[in-house]
């Protein structure tokens, strides 16, 4: 009987298409009113992607598994490039794709960039907290680039795209876990941005490493949803380290002294969800 409740290794195929290698420039797209600290969390952790110098377990050794997958030597270098402030909402709102793809473009149309559009808690973008808290994809107009979007769920969905560190919206109502950074909203925007920036670099034009359709594909980290810690289970993010000061939990060192809890990401040499704890 064990035999058959083994678990099936988790395969995502690679579909021949490029990956983003080398140096990627993030250029930031703030929407809405953030204040100075939210916007130091998010930049601190990209920054955080690449930096050798902290302490283990780090940003960077979770993000040194995206050498592992073909197409090239390497993780890609991710370096924060230009920011642009839209604190007047000039599009609204209530955005829709069309709206993102849009703010995007603000970041320029350069092959080794990728332009992050990150929303505030009062926009409402297209299947936000319905079936989506970030999302990625690539435009070929002008010229071919690739994008992403995450929201701030901390009024609209926290318990959707902010667990584990709100109550969640279905399923066993385990105890939140106290965000690292004292902020629910934006600690869940960095588990959201890690897992797009993380599919954008393995699937950046839909014909890089995912499983399942490509219109709903599964990609390095959302084939992992909900495994931040070994011995993870439906409702249990497993077990990270907690911060003896704060009881913020966690399991990545960044730069600045800064902590974050990131997703599990897929291994393609051992075929499993890897955490770093």
């Amino acid at each position: 009987m064990a035999a058959l409740v083994q678990e099936q290794p988790l395969v995502l195929k690679y579909h021949n298409g490029a990956l983003l290698k080398g140096t990627v420039t993030v250029n930031l797209i703030w929407y809405g009113k953030f204040t100075p600290i939210q916007r130091s969390i998010i930049v601190d952790f990209v920054q955080s992607l690449n930096s050798p110098k902290s302490q283990n377990p780090s940003v960077a050794s979770w993000w040194k598994t995206t050498e592992k997958y073909k197409g090239g030597a390497g993780s890609p270098t991710l370096v924060v490039g230009k920011q642009f402030l839209d604190e007047n909402y000039s599009l609204g709102k209530s955005l829709k794709n069309s709206h993102i793809v849009y703010l995007a473009a603000k970041g320029g149309h350069l092959s080794g960039a990728v332009n992050i559009v990150l929303t505030a808690k009062d926009v409402a973008v297209n299947g936000f907290c319905m079936n989506r808290c970030g999302s990625h994809g690539s435009n070929r107009v002008p010229a071919r680039f690739a994008y992403a979007w995450v929201g701030n769920s901390e009024t609209q969905c926290p318990g959707y795209c902010a667990w584990p560190f709100h109550q969640p919206v279905y399923g066993p109502q385990t105890p939140p876990l106290v965000a690292p950074n004292g902020d629910v909203g934006v600690d869940g925007m960095v588990i959201n941005l890690a897992a797009v920036l993380a599919g954008t670099v393995t699937n950046p034009f839909n014909n890089g490493y995912f499983q399942g359709p490509p219109t709903a594909p599964l990609e390095a980290v959302t084939a992992c949803t909900g495994v931040f810690g070994s011995g993870a289970y439906p409702g249990y993010a497993g077990s990270v380290l907690t911060d003896k000061t704060t009881g913020a939990s966690y399991n990545a060192h960044g730069v600045n002294g800064r902590k974050y809890l990131l997703p599990a990401m897929w291994d393609p040499q051992t075929s499993q969800c890897s955490t770093l704890v």
